[in-house]
């Protein structure tokens, strides 16, 4: 094993203790990233030696405002305008005061675009016609980041107004622990010698323990966590360094760096951060599960899902990981328009998996034939997904998304194909001209809170908006691709618990982000394009916010999954017998 990096990071708000000792009678405002219970601590430290001091959060601010400062009680309406400036994306506060709108569902809301003051300017008004206004900062500053961009960053903020003053002495950025913890790793890998042969290694480990508990939130998956946050932010940046060095450009999903695992464990004391690298990890296998499938409440072990994958019978087929974990299928020949069903590309997306093995054997009993089946398509993610879930059950862990080589599996071009193997021999082999990939999303806000806030690339992934449907086809096939979209959709918004917790997602996406960026057919937005470069004509590409949920909305999110295939199925072939 190799170390790039071993550090500890003092807590800002030890320092802050010692650097406040003098501010007595002084009215403190302090933000950082810490969570509530943290920073209730720290309140009472600086009230036991004199100082009046108030603790904010530099993550949310506006949410964590309503949550510990103004709680719902009679609160009769709300009237929010959000900073809007030229270094940040258009609607970028309002995303930031995500899930706000959901959180006070009996109090009238509204939005309204401000001026770049970093300040949101709040007027609340209660059941007995009282009014207020209250400013609410949010710290930010104009930094370069790791790719030599300007950015507008949340940052954490110092603020010291004397006692009998009205106007602060000190009103400064603060830069915290957390955003030390990140420019010292991200500059690790910036300054290490990788050389310029892809993989630069096999695994590369980022394990850092800290302080904070999760805060969930009352809103279907919602919670707010600064460990989460710090996993995707190390990831997607770590993925940006690699990207700059290779020369790829930043949209790019082929580069191979190598498997990269950030692990942010919660501790009680010390922030530690290690770098290494090393080889892989090897999978601690889980007792094969007993429970039926429509019963799973949660994500399969691998021997349950090779285990329900071998019992539909028919012709195998397989390909080898990059780690060497096999990539099985199961073929079933026939006259039938060909069709590829498969799940976990993309293996923190979990729910896909269970849909699609409830659904083969379905398929098979009414008589479909030249069918074929992968169920785990990418078996390394999702070891290290398993991995990561041991810390971290419910974050969201895209750093599982991709392969050990670090790639996309679906835009590896040449050989070795290894995981994209299987899916070439099916297409081939059944001549398919339908492609059912079943995915997911975040079931949580995903955010990237020292770089843009909204994770770069994806900033359209942000805020869920329930499940939705991608559908791409060759050119010249458009109108079966609309009696397809159109029928399906119709069929799967008969589900009562599927539409609500659609409208009840999407009502929530349109207050924080706008309107969706695509059509929404029967409750469920869709998005159809032609793309004449994929390898069948016609690819369906489910989205179910799944990462990482459990309990009964799992088990909507696999029943989901199911239905689609079914019924995708049978009209696809319907419409194919028709052509």
């Amino acid at each position: 094993m190799t170390t790039l990096l071993d550090i500890r990071v003092p807590r800002t708000l030890d320092g802050l203790v010692e650097r406040l000792a003098d501010q007595k009678g002084a009215t403190v405002e302090i933000w950082t990233f810490d969570d509530a219970p943290s920073r209730a601590a720290y309140t009472r430290r600086l009230a036991d030696v004199g100082i009046k001091a108030i603790l904010r959060s530099a993550y949310k601010p506006l949410l964590h405002f309503f949550l510990e400062e103004v709680g719902q009680g009679d609160l009769a309406s709300a009237a929010i305008r959000y900073p809007v400036h030229a270094e940040a994306a258009e609607r970028r506060f309002l995303s930031e005061a995500y899930p706000l709108a959901a959180l006070l569902p009996r109090t009238a809301l509204t939005f309204e675009a401000g001026i770049a003051n970093l300040t949101y300017e709040v007027g609340m008004s209660d059941a007995a016609g009282r009014s207020c206004m209250h400013p609410v900062f949010a710290p930010n500053r104009i930094t370069t980041d790791h790719l030599d961009q300007t950015v507008l960053a949340p940052t954490g903020w110092l603020r010291i107004t004397p006692e009998g003053a009205d106007v602060p002495t000190v009103d400064v950025a603060l830069e915290t622990d957390f955003e030390i913890l990140f420019n010292r790793i991200i500059a690790a890998l910036q300054t290490h010698p990788w050389g310029k042969q892809e993989p630069y290694f096999k695994r590369l480990d980022i394990s850092v323990d800290m302080p904070g508990e999760d805060r969930p939130l009352p809103y279907q998956d919602e919670v707010v966590s600064l460990r989460e946050a710090l996993h995707e932010e190390l990831y997607f940046s770590a993925l940006e360094v690699f990207k700059r060095h290779s020369g790829k450009p930043a949209d790019d999903r082929t580069l191979q760096p190598g498997q990269i695992v950030p692990n942010i464990r919660q501790s009680s004391g010390a922030i530690r951060a290690t770098v290494s690298l090393g080889g892989f990890m090897e999978e601690a296998l889980a007792p094969v599960s007993d429970h039926s499938l429509a019963d799973s409440h949660a994500p399969l072990d691998t021997g349950r899902i090779r285990q329900e994958l071998h019992a539909l019978g028919g012709e195998s087929f397989s390909s080898t990981s990059v780690i060497g974990r096999p990539v099985e299928g199961r073929l079933f020949p026939g006259n039938a328009p060909g069709v590829l069903v498969s799940a976990a590309q993309h293996a923190n997306e979990t729910s896909g998996i269970v849909g699609l093995l409830r659904a083969a054997p379905q398929l098979l009993e009414r008589g479909e034939d030249n069918i074929g089946f992968i169920a785990l398509e990418n078996p390394d993610g999702y070891a290290m997904h398993r991995e990561l879930c041991r810390d971290n059950p419910r974050h969201m862990h895209h750093a599982a998304r991709y392969t050990a080589l670090g790639d996309d599996l679906e835009y590896r071009a040449g050989e070795p194909y290894y995981e994209r193997g299987a899916r070439l021999e099916a297409f081939k082999r059944l001549n398919a001209r339908l492609h059912i990939n079943l995915h997911g999303y975040p079931a949580h806000e995903w955010t990237r809170p020292l770089t843009t806030y909204l994770p770069r690339g994806f900033e359209l992934w942000s805020i869920p908006k329930g499940f939705f449907l991608i559908l791409r086809h060759h050119s010249g096939l458009e109108a079966q691709a609309d009696a397809l979209i159109q029928e399906l959709t119709t069929r799967l918004a008969a589900s009562p618990a599927l539409s609500a917790y659609n409208a009840e997602q999407l009502a929530t996406y349109r207050t924080h982000a706008g309107e969706v960026q695509f059509p929404v057919y029967n409750g469920i937005p869709c998005l159809v394009s032609v793309n004449d470069t994929q390898g069948v004509p016609f690819t369906l590409i489910t989205e179910y916010p799944d990462e990482t949920v459990y309990g009964d909305a799992f088990r909507l999110a696999h029943t989901t999954q199911m239905e689609t295939v079914l019924n995708a199925v049978d009209i696809f072939r319907r419409l194919e017998s028709n052509a």
